[in-house]
C-alpha cells in the first residue's frame, strides 16, 4: 500500500536519556499498529513525530501531500467555555450532525451518559477525556493516532471503541495498555526498546508468539522476561487460539513451546495452600441488601467466597461493585441479610488511592520496604524484599528514589509489594492496571499466579480479568450474578438492559431530584420558558420536514436523489417527534 509517513534514522534524547536512535519505521494505508513498550522508553514521542506534532533530534520524516492527521493525546486542549456538544461537532447546525449516523455512532458510545449542554469546564477528567475522544472520532482521516484510548472507558466503552475502529478505513497507530484491545484491532505491533524500534506481524497474542521464539532462537533473552512471556504463552493457549492464526508467519516452533508450557496456576496446590491459611470459612454475604435513603442499591445478594477463590467484578460506573467490596471489608453495613467472616481472615486492599504513601515521601523505596518483612516466598523461594522490588520492574538505582519522585505506574508496584508483604490471605485489586504498561501487567499477573489466597478484581481490563481470575460476577440492577459466560456474556446481559438504565445511578438519582424541584416557583418559570422553546423547536422541524417532503415529490423520478432526502428526513422526524412528547410532558406538569 501507498506510505503515508515515513521517518528515516530519526533520534530523540532527553535529559533523562535516549529513547529513539537511528529509527526507520513507514506507515501506510490500511496499517493498523499497536505500539508497546515499558513506560518511558518513547512510544508517546513516536507518536508525535510521525504525526507532525513534534520534531525530531535528527533523521528525516516525510509525510505525503496534504495529509490529514487526526490524533488524540493524553492531554486535551477543549476549550473550556464550550458546551459538550459544541467541543465535538462545532458550530454544525443541530440538523446537519444529527442526520449524520457516524455523528450519532460517535456520541451514542462515548457521550450516552453525559449532559450535551453542560460546560466543558463542569466535567470530570475522564468525561473531557472522552469528549476529546469524541471530537476526533466525528471526523475522517488518513492517519488516526490515539495514545492510550482506553483511559476512563468502561468495558461497554472499550469494547464499543474497538468495534468503531474497526469499521474505520483510515490507517491507524495506537498505543494502550490494553492487550485485548490490541488484539481486537491491530494488524501489526511495534515494540519500542532501548532506543529502537521492533515490528511483529499481528496484534498482542501474535506479538507475544514471535518475540518468545526470536529469544528462543537468539538466544539472547535474560531468563525471568522469557520465563514471564512464556507464562503468558500458556495463558494464550487457554484463552484465545483463533489469534494466533491470523498472523502469515511460520509459528510453528511457537506453537510448540505453547504446548510444552504448564498452565499458568498450579491451581490444586494454591488451593491447598489457600485451605491451610484460610480454613473453609472465608466470607459469606447471605441474602445481604444494601440501601442508601430509601434507594436499593444491592438486593438480595448471595456469594460465598471460598479459600483461593479467583473472581472478577464486572458492572458499570455507579452499579454498586465498591459497596460490594465494602460488604466484604467490613466497610459497608448491610441493611439486611448477614454478613459471616472467617476467624483467620485478613482482607486487604489495592485501591486507586495512591495517598497511603504520603507519609512516606521522603523515604528511600528500599527503606519503605525493608520495614515491613526480611524476604517473601514466591514459587517456594525466599526472595529479600529487593529481588521483589527487581521482578517488579524497579532498578538498583530506583531502589535508593524518595517514594515521592516515583512516577504513577511505579507508586501503584511498591503499594501492591507493600499490601503482598503484610501477608493478607484475602487481597482486593480495584483498577490496578493504571498507569502499567504491558510488560510490567505481565509482571503482576506472573506475581499473583503464584498468590496462595483468595483474589477479588475489580477492572475494565478485560485482558486482565480473564488472565487472573478463574470466573467472573456482574452487578447488574442491583443483583450479584455470576458469569459462566463471562465477560461476553456480561456484555451480552448490558446490550439487552432498557436505555435508561445504562446511565449512571447517580445521573438517574439527580435527574429524579431534579424534577421533584419542578413544583417550586423557580422550576415553573424554567418550564414556561422550556414550552416557548420546544415551540420553536417543533416550528422549526416542522418547516425542514415541509421543505424535504415538497423536494422528495420534485425528485420523484429520481431514486437516488430520493433516498438521499429520506435519510435526511428520518432523523428530523424522530426528534420532531421527541420534541412533541417534550413539549406535551412540560404542558402537562405547568397546568399540573
Amino acid at each position: 500500500m501507498p506510505p503515508l509517513v515515513v521517518a528515516e534514522r530519526i533520534g530523540q534524547s532527553f535529559p533523562s536519556g535516549t529513547v529513539l536512535e537511528d529509527v526507520t519505521v513507514g506507515v501506510s494505508e490500511g496499517d493498523r499498529i499497536g505500539v508497546v513498550g515499558r513506560n518511558g522508553d518513547g512510544k508517546s514521542t513516536l507518536l508525535r513525530i510521525l504525526s507532525k506534532t513534534f520534531e525530531p533530534d535528527s533523521g528525516r520524516v516525510t509525510w505525503r501531500r496534504d495529509l490529514q492527521v487526526g490524533i488524540v493525546e493524553q492531554s486535551d486542549s477543549l476549550d473550556s467555555g464550550d458546551s459538550a456538544i459544541a467541543a465535538v461537532v462545532g458550530d454544525r447546525p443541530e440538523h446537519e450532525w444529527m442526520s449524520d449516523p457516524a455523528v450519532r455512532d460517535v456520541l451514542g458510545g462515548l457521550m450516552g451518559d453525559l449532559d450535551h449542554h453542560a460546560a466543558v469546564s463542569t466535567l470530570s477528567g475522564g468525561q473531557r477525556r472522552r469528549v476529546a475522544l469524541a471530537r476526533t472520532l466525528v471526523k475522517r482521516w488518513d492517519l488516526l493516532v490515539l495514545d492510550e484510548p482506553t483511559n476512563h472507558l468502561d468495558l461497554e466503552g472499550v469494547t464499543w471503541l474497538a468495534e468503531h475502529v474497526k469499521r474505520r478505513s483510515e490507517a491507524l497507530m495506537v498505543v494502550t495498555h490494553d492487550r485485548w484491545f490490541l488484539d481486537e484491532v491491530c494488524t501489526l505491533t511495534w515494540e519500542v526498546h532501548d532506543a529502537r524500534v521492533d515490528a511483529y506481524e499481528g496484534g498482542y497474542a501474535a506479538y507475544v508468539l514471535q518475540r518468545v521464539e526470536r529469544d528462543r532462537q537468539a538466544a539472547a533473552s535474560e531468563e525471568r522476561r522469557q520465563n514471564l512471556m512464556r507464562k503468558e504463552l500458556a495463558w494464550l493457549r487457554r484463552g484465545a487460539p483463533a489469534r494466533t492464526s491470523k498472523p502469515k508467519f511460520r509459528i510453528d516452533a511457537a506453537n510448540e513451546l505453547i504446548e510444552r508450557e504448564p498452565p499458568v496456576r498450579d491451581s490444586v496446590s494454591l488451593a491447598k495452600l489457600a485451605t491451610a491459611r484460610l480454613g473453609k470459612d472465608v466470607v459469606d454475604l447471605l441474602d445481604v441488601s444494601v440501601e442508601y435513603d430509601g434507594r436499593p442499591v444491592l438486593r438480595d445478594v448471595e456469594w460465598r467466597i471460598g479459600p483461593g477463590e479467583r473472581a472478577g467484578i464486572l458492572g458499570a460506573n455507579g452499579a454498586g461493585k465498591s459497596t460490594l467490596l465494602g460488604l466484604v471489608t467490613g466497610a459497608v453495613t448491610a441493611s439486611s441479610g448477614r454478613v459471616k467472616r472467617g476467624k483467620t481472615v485478613k482482607i486487604a486492599a489495592l485501591t486507586q488511592d495512591l495517598a497511603d504513601l504520603d507519609a512516606v515521601a521522603d523515604d528511600r523505596v528500599s527503606d519503605v520496604v525493608a520495614r515491613r518483612r526480611a524476604s517473601y516466598v514466591v514459587e517456594g523461594k525466599e526472595m529479600t524484599p529487593g529481588q521483589l522490588l527487581e521482578r517488579l520492574g524497579f532498578t538498583s538505582a530506583q531502589l535508593s528514589t524518595p517514594v515521592r519522585d516515583l512516577s504513577g505506574g511505579q507508586r501503584r508496584r511498591l503499594q501492591l509489594i507493600l499490601i503482598l508483604l503484610d501477608e493478607p490471605n484475602v487481597l482486593i485489586l480495584d483498577e490496578p492496571t493504571n498507569d502499567m504498561d504491558t510488560d510490567m501487567l505481565a509482571a503482576i499477573e506472573d506475581l499473583l499466579d503464584t498468590w496462595p489466597g483468595t483474589l477479588l478484581v475489580v477492572s475494565h481490563d478485560r485482558y486482565l480479568l480473564e488472565r487472573v481470575t478463574d470466573h467472573q460476577f456482574a452487578v447488574l440492577d442491583s443483583r450479584l450474578r455470576h458469569l459462566p459466560g463471562g465477560v461476553d456474556e456480561y456484555l451480552r446481559l448490558r446490550a439487552a438492559q432498557p436505555a435508561e438504565l445504562h446511565v449512571p445511578p447517580e445521573t438517574r438519582r439527580a435527574n429524579e431530584a431534579q424534577r421533584a424541584t419542578q413544583r417550586g416557583g423557580q422550576a415553573e418559570r424554567q418550564a414556561k420558558k422550556d414550552v416557548v422553546r420546544l415551540e420553536r423547536q417543533i416550528e422549526r422541524l416542522t418547516a425542514q420536514i415541509a421543505d424535504l417532503e415538497r423536494a422528495m415529490v420534485e425528485a420523484s423520478t429520481e431514486p437516488a436523489r430520493l433516498m438521499e432526502l429520506e435519510r435526511e428526513r428520518g432523523p428530523l422526524v424522530e426528534e420532531l417527534e421527541r420534541a412533541e412528547e417534550a413539549w406535551l410532558e412540560v404542558s402537562a406538569a405547568l397546568e399540573g
